[in-house]
């Protein structure tokens, strides 16, 4: 599975690039909304104001000394982690997203991530830095750290600021720098960084644009975290790449009441919202008839599914659902996508809804597709088709040899948007991104087969 004609990544401009273009471009602008508990604006930014507060981060980073250097972000979900973020790629920090830790609780995950990239400066807000006592004793790896305490979000945007808080205006990161540690799940094994080098972010956002559709006029919604790749890559650098529109809100706001996602789609006429496939189940078993003939969902163009695996049922349930609420089938996108590939892999086609495949679940077992439409079948929903500028293939997972159409093998990606390994991990990086005479394959450990062009993941190794 293989698209001709690539594109250098050296030709695309670095997602801090993006940013000063469109603040110079569009500085009114709206970027992004924040809704609190899913409902109330909270925050707004504009892109001129979005890097005003970048342009003041990397400056409190350059002067600390943070420059090559790795920053952990302890942020509560909100704005001021996208300023931060963003101050990190300005200043060449290399950003480590992180979940923020809850009180008084053990903090496994933060832990082994701290022990792995051992971080020499915390990038935090007031609440968590009032906290900085309690989170070194809960997680001793961060006990030599430099807590560096970000001023509110009102000050890095205003016009006026202290000589502490002036304009970083230095060089633009280079294509080969690393931007950004992306930590895996660590749900078979402990959790590994992900080195995203700017290119790879440049590749990725420039495949998500051509595979959606998406423009500066569309309309990005969403809720999930945004130290996740999914959370991040989609929905906070997506709409700074277009120059777009993006409103977020927490996933406990979701979680809590799902109806938020839905009433925000309809409030703000979003185009391109997604999440994983449990997300629209919740939507299809707790939002009542009542609430749903409230709900304008006809702007909603692009509805992505992904990060687990994407059931047939749930699609048919959720269109059928909410069909009534002017929610077109032909919106649905199935992806596949992991962190090692920056995010996105394969997807459906823009406006073309899912596709799924009935085989054999006997037949399946035994490493085949086969057609199948009795009770013995299993139904399989179509990942679409591989990027633009990736390549991808379907090996044995033992002999290392390629699999055949139909022939059920480990996915392995080649192409630009292929990270450059794990952080302090030669081990795991060769096992994974392992080397040929062309380049790199990366080894994603999951399962799954071609069929007439696209792609059907089965599980994982």
């Amino acid at each position: 599975m293989v698209n001709q004609n690539p594109r250098s990544p050296a030709d695309l401009p670095t997602i801090v690039g993006r940013l000063r273009h469109w603040a110079e471009k569009q500085p009114e602008a709206p970027a992004f909304v924040w809704l609190a508990d899913g409902e109330v604006e909270e925050a707004r930014l504009s892109f001129g104001e979005l890097d005003r507060a970048a342009s003041r981060v990397a400056a409190r980073l350059v002067e600390a000394g943070a420059v090559g250097e790795c920053a952990l972000l302890l942020f509560p979900p909100g704005l001021d982690f996208v300023a931060a973020f963003l101050g990190c790629l300005r200043a060449r920090t290399v950003a480590v997203p992180s979940y923020p830790p809850r009180p008084r609780r053990q903090q496994p995950r933060l832990r082994a991530m701290a022990a792995d990239c051992r971080p020499r400066f915390v990038l935090t807000d007031a609440s968590l830095s009032r906290r900085r006592e309690e989170l070194r004793e809960s997680v001793p790896e961060l006990a030599e750290a430099i807590w560096l305490e970000l001023p509110p979000l009102g000050e890095l945007v205003a016009e006026e600021a202290p000589v502490r808080k002036a304009r970083w205006e230095g060089p633009e990161p280079a294509p080969e720098d690393l931007a950004f540690l992306q930590y895996t799940s660590g749900s078979t094994s402990l959790p590994k960084g992900v080195m995203v080098l700017h290119r790879n972010l440049s590749h990725n956002q420039e495949m998500i644009r051509k595979a959606f559709g998406n423009d500066g006029t569309s309309v990005i919604l969403g809720w999930l975290p945004l130290f996740h790749d999914m959370g991040l890559i989609g929905n906070v650098l997506q709409p700074l790449w277009l120059g777009a529109r993006c409103i977020l809100m927490s996933p406990m706001a979701f979680l809590q009441r799902p109806l938020r996602w839905l009433e925000g789609i309809h409030r703000y006429r979003a185009t391109t919202s997604g999440g994983p496939n449990f997300a629209y189940d919740l939507c299809a078993q707790r939002i009542g008839e009542e609430e749903r003939a409230a709900l304008d969902l006809s702007s909603w163009q692009v509805a992505f599914n992904g990060s687990e695996p994407v059931r047939a049922a749930t699609l048919s349930r959720f269109a059928e659902t909410f069909a009534p609420c002017g929610f077109d089938p032909a919106a649905a996108y199935p992806c596949y996508g992991l962190a090692e590939a920056t995010l996105f892999v394969t997807g459906a086609e823009a406006g073309g809804g899912f596709r799924s495949l009935a085989v054999s679940a006997a037949v399946l077992e035994k490493g085949r597709a086969e057609a199948e439409t009795g009770d013995g079948a299993r139904h399989l929903v179509s990942s679409g088709r591989i990027a633009e500028d990736l390549e991808l293939r379907l090996t044995d997972p033992e002999t290392g040899a390629v699999r055949a159409d139909g022939e059920v093998g480990e996915i392995q990606v080649r192409g630009a948007s292929v990270a450059a390994g794990y952080w302090n991990r030669p081990e795991a990086t060769a096992a994974t991104f392992q080397t040929s005479e062309s380049g790199p394959w990366l080894a994603t450990g999951d399962l799954g087969f071609a069929w007439n062009g696209e792609l059907f993941v089965t599980g994982r190794i």
